[in-house]
């Protein structure tokens, strides 16, 4: 059997397996797309608990729209192209939600704005977290995370948010209240919500009892200003398969319905190796990627082999829980170590080490081969070696799942 896995933006590797290994494949659901320029328009005319957009428009000053960056494959262009008319009549500015990640490369900025980037560029802001004098304290949320949020949204009397829905393996799910954190939020706000990811009620496709998702949803009741949402869902294709709009957090919650549609993908049961894809644009780095690994783990039996495939075109991205690891014989020391102190990043270490307590990690990508096993990972510099090794080691009867888009699409194995 010959397979085409995706690399990096526009190739492929292809690989050969035997017919005489159990093979099987899981991507996200198939799912029926309309006119996505009608999906979208019907959903801002149709807002969830809202008044209509022209309406939220109507009376503004200064409206700020939160868009995300180049690690999510949010339509933005596609959005812009049903509400650029309307925002053209008010004053307006764009602030790119880069969380705690890096600004974009030019590239990027088109990849998010598309055609309109030369419209909008003069009216771009760039989030940088670790910029304090660029933040405003607005409150605590429950929890003590400090809401810090970058002052342009003080400065708008209006909100609009474009974002994505999908799956998120601490967070429950993107979008909604993401926007704003970790968004547009400062570096400590992040830090202190993050924290929360080590909890094993912080996991994907959840949202009641996620205690990050409820430190989120408590931290921006501080947020004041009027806010006009817009979700969009899209299939394994990238296609806009739902777009909800109106209220931030009833809108969210139909969208992750929907988004459950596309990727919440059922599982007869666990196999022996997974072959996890991480597909463009979260194969970024290393720190994005990472999330394949999250997903595959659903789907793997004990003592098992996750082969990751992301190009890392970034390399590791951000180092905090590259260094962590490092620092460690064992992925047991590894989480010994996040007891004793969490900074930002080290929810990624600790997830890291958690499978590699009881799995092997195999990783095909364009990171230097030595800086992988002081993370736990095995480099390979093609899928067919790391799947040939990884047959060799579980044997010729062993199961192997491709998880084809792994940064997203949710095992649900029926043996879990």
């Amino acid at each position: 059997m010959k397979i085409k896995i995706p690399y990096d933006k526009s190739s492929t590797q292809e690989i050969e397996v035997s017919d005489a290994i159990n093979t099987s494949f899981l991507e996200a659901n198939d799912v029926a797309i309309q006119d996505e320029q009608k999906t979208i328009v019907t959903a801002i005319n149709n807002p969830v608990k809202s008044k209509s957009f022209k309406e939220f428009l109507k009376d503004a000053k200064n409206v700020l729209i939160i868009v995300n960056d180049a690690t999510r494959p949010t339509p933005t262009e596609k959005v812009l192209d049903s509400i650029f008319d309307d925002l053209s009549m008010v004053n307006h500015n764009f602030i790119i939600a880069t969380g705690a990640h890096r600004g974009p490369t030019e590239e990027e900025y088109i990849q998010i704005f598309g055609s309109y980037y030369d419209k909008v560029k003069g009216n771009i802001i760039v989030h940088d977290a670790r910029k304090s004098d660029e933040m405003i304290y607005l409150g605590d949320s429950s929890n003590g995370t400090p809401m810090h949020v970058h002052k342009a949204s003080a400065a708008a009397d209006k909100i609009i948010i474009i974002s994505s829905v999908e799956p998120h393996y601490f967070a429950g799910y993107t979008g909604g209240r993401k926007s704003f954190l970790p968004g547009i939020a400062g570096f400590k706000t992040i830090e202190a919500n993050h924290k929360l990811a080590l909890n094993p009620a912080a996991k994907a496709l959840a949202l009641d009892g996620n205690p990050i998702h409820e430190d989120m949803i408590d931290a921006i009741k501080t947020v004041k200003q009027d806010i006009f949402s817009i979700m969009t869902v899209l299939d394994k294709d990238h296609k806009i398969y739902a777009t909800t709009a109106g209220h931030i957090h009833n809108s969210f919650i139909e969208a992750t319905e929907k988004a459950n549609e596309v990727f919440a993908a059922p599982l007869k049961e666990k196999c022996d190796i997974v072959v996890s894809v991480v597909k463009f644009p979260q194969d970024i780095d290393l720190y994005q990627a990472q999330k394949g690994l999250e997903n595959a783990k659903l789907a793997l039996k004990k003592d098992g082999i996750i082969i990751l495939v992301a190009q890392c075109r970034d390399a590791i991205g951000s180092e905090t829980f590259a260094d962590l690891l490092r620092s460690c014989d064992t992925p047991e020391e590894t989480l010994k170590k996040i007891k004793q102190t969490y900074v930002l990043g080290y929810h990624k270490a600790g997830k890291i080490a958690e499978i590699a307590t009881w799995a092997q990690i195999f990783a095909v990508t364009d990171i230097d081969p030595e800086k992988l096993p002081p993370l736990f990972m095995t480099p390979f510099d093609s899928v067919q070696k790391a799947l040939d090794k990884a047959i060799e080691q579980k044997g010729k009867n062993a199961s192997v799942l491709f998880l084809m888009d792994g940064g997203l699409t949710v095992p649900l194995a029926g043996d879990a």
